[in-house]
């Protein structure tokens, strides 16, 4: 057998165990995601339902993969960004068992880690990269050593945005695939705000429009939930498409990957592969089970920096909750 990865995601509601092995077949994939009863994500509660599931999520992903854990030469951690409280989990729980079993450890970078996984099961080599999620919107490609960013959100990430108002409207999380079925069922589009900075994006003013429209004097009589939510789509996806086409005509990338949770939208991403074909760029989603947040990429993340650079020692395995992609060298691409 092959040399096994056990990666272990856990960054904000989903703690995650995947094995891959160093060529990149993986094993098994096993998640616990925190669905709040009410409001957002509560990192006190999250990080509960982790301390109390993580040792029965791994021993799953060891059933599923049928191997013991003795099989597992590395040990891979999201260890930047996230929510501080939950990431000690995963580090703490990574640390204990690279200690327990003598075996190496990396901490990797999530967002790093969501683009190598695209990488790898699409078998894209060179794109450019529209990261939408919870908790991160990113537009980057990779550029002297690094993954630059070319555009970013300056305020809430994209899925945050859409999960918030399908709260406010009483959906329960996650919101997105609801608030993409009301949205499918309507074409009458209301003017919001749309910000694009630059390259950068900022949603939390059309968040806001679209909540005082809900008590606008014309709603359910001009305008219903379903014109709102197709409005907000709409307005959110223009401006994520704006900045991505952009970067593709600065960067003359011949890929355009998409990923994170929101890819699996089907309007963003119908609006995403138009932009693609119009500059000849061959244009790929990451598949739903590996585009939100998950073990799997962690593991593969893990793996290419341990081929390049070898392990880390215990005091490099400190969590780094604000640690930005672009900061970080890709030695596995030089």
């Amino acid at each position: 057998m092959k040399d096994l990865c056990l990666g272990i995601e856990s960054t904000a509601h989903t703690f995650s165990a995947g094995i891959i092995d160093f060529d990149g077949k993986v094993y098994s994939l096993i998640n616990d995601i925190f669905i709040p009863e009410e409001g957002g994500l509560h990192p006190v509660l999250i990080r509960e339902q982790h301390l109390n599931n993580f040792m029965h999520i791994i021993n799953k992903a060891l059933s599923e993969a049928k191997i013991s854990i003795d099989k597992i030469k590395l040990i891979a951690f999201s260890q930047s960004p996230g929510l501080g409280p939950v990431l000690k989990i995963g580090a703490w729980v990574a640390r204990m068992l690279s200690q327990i079993l003598e075996i190496p450890i990396i901490g990797v970078n999530h967002c790093i880690a969501h683009i190598e996984i695209g990488r790898l099961i699409c078998q894209i080599e060179d794109p450019l990269v529209l990261y939408t999620s919870g908790g991160n919107t990113i537009v980057s490609a990779f550029e002297s050593e690094r993954y630059q960013i070319f555009g970013e959100t300056l305020d809430l990430a994209i899925g945050n945005m859409i999960d918030s108002f399908a709260r406010d409207v009483g959906l329960q999380h996650p919101g997105g695939p609801k608030i993409e079925e009301l949205a499918s069922k309507s074409k009458n589009y209301i003017p919001l705000p749309y910000i694009v900075k630059g390259m950068d994006l900022s949603f939390s003013g059309l968040y806001t429009a679209a909540k005082y429209l809900l008590r606008s004097k014309d709603y359910d009589n001009k305008f219903n939930l379903n014109d709102v939510a197709y409005s907000l789509q709409e307005t959110a996806f223009g401006m994520l498409t704006e900045v991505t086409e952009r970067a593709l005509a600065h960067t003359e990338k011949k890929e355009v990957l998409l990923t994170g949770g929101v890819a699996a939208n089907q309007r963003l991403q119908s609006m995403i592969r138009n932009i693609s074909t119009e500059h000849n760029a061959r244009f790929e989603v990451v598949p739903p089970k590996f585009a939100g947040d998950n073990g799997v990429m962690i593991g593969w993340a893990g793996i290419l920096r341990y081929k390049a650079e070898g392990g880390h020692t215990v005091s490099e395995t400190i969590i780094k909750p604000k640690e930005r992609m672009d900061k970080i060298t890709i030695p596995w691409r030089f």
